[in-house]
């Protein structure tokens, strides 16, 4: 708590200093362009690695990086995707899974959550991606690799689910949002982004410093 504390002071005396206009114009209101779907993983920090402001993304985030499909009964991400793009109106949805993800290793691993009911329910979102995994790479094939693709995998299905949801199926339907799928690995700095031309994922490149620049590139 004390280094949570002392970084309290230190943004006060100086981040939010530095910042003070921005701050002021954020106190009455929001106008993200992003809605960001990432991991609850300490070592994912969004505004980090996509060298954003404060107000630049909205974002969600969860065990797993997973949006459910869309339920009429309604849920934390049902409701934040239904805000972002109907209230919000982002232009942009970003799901960006993350190298070594203990949530896609323990769906790989369902033994291994006996002592994690919640965290093996809430999985059940992911099981089409278990469900590839299982169908296109060999039981014998090395952990790391069977991670990577699940990794991988598991954010192209959450893409697919996120098309289930109203807000966003109308708005792709008016060309208004752009959904893109992006891998960042922990021990590189790098992010992948899915291509669907190559239907792979590459590099974003070193020249991309921030999501900003790339989302203007990607626009044309």
């Amino acid at each position: 708590m004390d280094k949570l504390i002392d970084g309290v002071r230190q943004f006060r005396s100086a981040g939010y200093s530095e910042r003070r206009e921005l701050f002021k114009a954020l106190s009455s209101g929001q106008a993200p362009r992003i809605l960001f779907v990432t991991c609850s993983d300490s070592r994912v920090a969004p505004h980090l690695i996509t060298s954003s402001e404060p107000g630049d993304l909205f974002v969600i985030r969860n065990a797993g990086n997973l949006v459910p499909a869309y339920s009429a009964q309604g849920s934390g991400e049902d409701a934040t995707v239904e805000y972002a793009v109907a209230a919000l109106g982002v232009e942009h949805i970003i799901v960006c899974g993350h190298s070594g993800c203990g949530a896609m290793g323990g769906l790989l691993a369902p033994e291994s959550l006996g002592a994690l009911p919640a965290v093996a329910s809430w999985l059940r979102h992911a099981r089409s991606t278990a469900a590839c995994v299982h169908a296109t790479v060999s039981e014998d094939a090395d952990h790391g690799h069977r991670l990577k693709v699940a990794v991988e995998t598991n954010v192209l299905r959450q893409l697919d689910n996120l098309k289930t949801h109203p807000s966003v199926a109308a708005a792709l339907a008016r060309h208004a949002v752009k959904l893109h799928g992006w891998v960042y690995d922990i021990g590189t700095g790098s992010i992948r982004s899915y291509d669907p031309d190559r239907q792979t994922f590459v590099e974003l490149g070193e020249h991309l410093h921030s999501v900003e620049r790339y989302l203007r590139l990607a626009a044309g």
